[in-house]
């Protein structure tokens, strides 16, 4: 009897001990799964703006490395290569982010065969303000949209800058169905006007599709359409874009791209390379 009644007590030691090793278990775990963040999800590459923000105290940092834009128009050519394309992005919510951009460097270079002049100026950008409020889904899964106003200040050069201050309002829409992702991201904008005195209507959208090929490595190919009624002369600019973007952990990316203009209102060409680093 007392035997039993011995080995009945070792039993439910034993029993007593895995108990609280698995709740021990579970007290280490359980942290370690709630302090798991959102993934990354960078406004780089493309050309449109996903509805996706950032998280209140996770910064994240977006510089173009690189960014050359040829322009012709019959005997003249435009050059435009930029650099240091800094962005800024802080959550003020677990919907709501603060966007902060600025660029450091941009060399025009105009040439005009007919006439055999050629002018060059180098400058810093304009800063852009925005807000992004997501309203469903702000870590981009599933579907998710976001309103998104934004001003430029005309603090950058001539020639660089835009030559006075701009508005406008975004509604990035995405939609994620496994590897498979859509984005739409319609606009309207105060412009500013060519000669930098002024502002006018511009409307438009960005229609793109993505694909993750694996957990590091996604591409995505773009449409965009801009209707730009500058007072100088309306135009309708469409383009066509493809990028790709490498994470090789959680919290950064390179990426690179390629604009292509589809018609004579459109850029010909656009080049660019880029890094995101989430702090």
């Amino acid at each position: 009897m007392a035997k039993g009644q011995m080995e009945k007590g070792q039993m439910e030691k034993a029993s007593m001990i895995r108990k609280l090793a698995v709740l021990g278990a579970l007290i280490v775990v359980t942290p370690a799964f709630a302090s798991e963040g959102r993934d990354l999800c960078p406004d780089r590459p493309g050309l449109g703006t996903p509805a996706c923000t950032v998280e209140p105290g996770k910064p994240v940092f977006e510089l173009g490395l690189g960014d050359w834009t040829r322009e012709s128009d019959g005997p003249q050519r435009t050059d435009t290569i930029l650099a240091g394309e800094a962005l800024v992005r802080v959550g003020l919510t677990s919907s709501l982010e603060a966007q902060l951009g600025w660029t450091a460097i941009g060399h025009v270079r105009e040439r005009d065969a007919g006439l055999g002049t050629v002018d060059k100026r180098t400058r810093s950008g304009d800063v852009t303000l925005a807000l992004r409020q997501n309203l469903r889904n702000p870590d981009g899964s599933g579907f998710s949209i976001a309103a998104m106003p934004y001003a430029t200040l005309p603090t950058g050069g001539n020639g660089v800058g835009a030559g006075d201050w701009g508005a406008g309002f975004l509604v990035p829409v995405g939609i994620e169905a496994g590897p498979v992702s859509i984005g739409l991201t319609p606009h309207i904008d105060a412009a500013v006007d060519g000669d930098g005195k002024g502002r006018h209507l511009a409307y438009g959208s960005v229609v793109g599709l993505g694909f993750s090929l694996s957990e590091a490595v996604s591409v995505s190919t773009e449409v965009s359409v801009t209707r730009d009624r500058d007072p100088a002369g309306h135009s309708s600019e469409w383009l066509a874009g493809v990028s790709a973007g490498w994470q090789p952990d959680g919290d950064s990316q390179w990426d690179m791209g390629v604009n292509i203009g589809l018609n004579r209102d459109s850029p010909d060409l656009q080049l660019y390379a880029g890094y995101v680093r989430r702090f």
